[in-house]
């Protein structure tokens, strides 16, 4: 939520100038600061600062244009003289993020061929409107089951036969968004209880308006839409429906004569978008959205995106304090352990950008590495005998994609294509993994759900001395 220009207990118009982060990282003026409870609204030092964005917890987004930046400051000078204010507990850049994957091509060849295929069927379409809350979905199997192998290496069908999840079970997909009247997945979407559809009213008081299926933290509205690109605009770098290909995954509708099947079929998915078309966001949209996922009932967080490019001298508190609240109140975080440097996967133990926010020590969060068919680590994902947890299948992985279609490449031109892979394909095997173990036993604490997942998997050799557990996800042990 915007707050409007209030006082603020720092100096901004004096302390504020051209800071030393690298540009890939961070904006210039672009902060988030703590204040100390209590304190938020003091009156000391006031300035006249452009608009804050309350994050909640004491956390502020501010935004500093350039126009009050009179002096230049370096990273050490400038955050010791904010922090000697009283009344500030923490001050850090408001980092980017992105998706861990970048489908980002070269080839002239291949992106001329592209230019050929392009058709009007792809991407850039308005917003469609949410769907009614109460979907009747088609009764018969699924088509694409056969070419999901994912789901037979962690049991899945067996699983079944005890567990398919319920709708009290919310799995918040907070991504780029997802495709929300999508065939196989609308009948799944969570639909808010507390709120009027198109009155125009926060009915619930939780400070949105009319968010009805989720929150929008890029265009800041109520359709958290997969604003996705077609081939061509996936192959300079834009956003092919990534949070729609992880929703999925997740939680598909399961016997419903269409597609495939999520691990969760019978289960709420709450689409939260802060990743824009181009697949980036911040921290303070990561923030929110988190907080927003939290604060209305989702019991999982399935988090496919990171940075390797924080200062390590400055860590990311903002964050970690979103996840110790999710924590806090009984919600998992199931993050991708990252896909590596240049696509080769490196330990998150001892590297010194190691993805996050999969490699935080914080206990609520399950890191998740991508294994291939064989049982092998796939050569791009990071590992960690103590950051990373659990591996899961992430290469080659069909599913639900944004514009009602489905598949396992990414793109696809002749003989040639780009398969769907990725510790972002992996980390959603563990969200819906868990969104079963908490249907089976909804006594559970977010820590028995964790410790379920990581107690019961299948050894492999890949992964022995690189994760915690040693091993890969079995579903139908975890239920049982």
């Amino acid at each position: 939520m915007k707050r409007p220009i209030i006082p603020i207990a720092v100096m901004l118009l004096t302390l504020v100038g051209a800071l030393a982060f690298a540009a890939s990282s961070y904006e210039p003026g672009d902060i988030l600061i703590k204040f100390k409870a209590g304190t938020l609204n003091g009156t000391a030092n006031t300035v006249d600062a452009t608009q804050m964005d309350d994050l909640g917890d004491n956390w502020v987004h501010v935004q500093v244009s350039t126009d009050q930046i009179d002096s230049v400051f370096n990273e050490k000078s400038l955050f010791t003289q904010i922090r000697q204010n009283p009344n500030v507990e923490y001050v850090q850049p408001n980092y980017k993020l992105s998706l861990i994957e970048d489908y980002k091509q070269t080839d002239p060849k291949i992106l001329d061929r592209l230019k050929l295929l392009e058709t009007p069927s792809y991407g850039w379409k308005p917003k469609p409107e949410i769907p009614a809350a109460t979907i009747t979905p088609e009764v018969g199997a699924d088509p694409l089951l056969p070419q999901q192998w994912g789901l037979n290496f962690i049991h899945a069908d067996e699983a079944w036969q005890t567990e398919r999840g319920n709708k009290k079970i919310v799995v918040a997909v907070i991504d780029t968004g997802v495709d929300y009247v999508h065939e196989d997945l609308a009948g799944n979407i969570w639909y808010n209880p507390g709120e009027i559809p198109g009155n125009g009213k926060d009915d619930d008081g939780n400070g949105f308006v009319d968010d009805v299926i989720g929150w929008d933290f890029v265009d800041n509205d109520n359709k958290p839409y997969d604003v996705h690109v077609g081939m061509l605009g996936t192959a300079f770098g834009g956003n092919p429906g990534h949070g729609t290909h992880c929703a999925g995954t997740i939680g598909a509708l399961g016997d419903n004569s269409k597609g495939i099947s999520g691990i969760a079929p019978n289960i709420s998915i709450m689409p939260v978008r802060f990743l824009n078309a181009k697949g980036q966001g911040t921290t303070a949209q990561a923030v929110k959205a988190i907080n927003y996922a939290v604060h209305n009932g989702a019991k999982i967080l399935s988090n496919s995106w990171g940075s390797e490019g924080e200062d390590p001298k400055d860590d990311n508190q903002a964050l970690k304090d979103a996840i110790k609240n999710a924590m806090d109140k009984n919600v998992l975080f199931i993050a991708a352990a990252g896909n590596g440097h240049k696509g080769v996967g490196y330990d998150n133990d001892t590297d010194s950008k190691p993805a996050t926010p999969a490699s935080y020590p914080i206990d609520n969060i399950i890191s998740v590495a991508a294994v291939d068919k064989a049982g092998s680590l796939a050569p791009f994902s990071n590992w960690g005998k103590k950051t990373v947890h659990v591996g899961a299948p992430g290469v080659g992985i069909m599913s639900t994609m944004a514009g009602n279609r489905y598949g396992d490449s990414v793109i696809k031109v002749g003989s040639f294509a780009i398969p769907w892979e990725g510790t972002s394909m992996a980390a959603p095997f563990v969200s819906g993994a868990a969104a079963l173990v908490w249907a089976a036993h909804p006594e559970y604490k977010w820590s028995d759900v964790k410790l379920k997942l990581l107690s019961t998997v299948d050894k492999l050799p890949s992964l022995d001395g690189k994760t915690v557990s040693g091993g890969k996800i079995n579903l139908a042990a975890a239920i049982k």
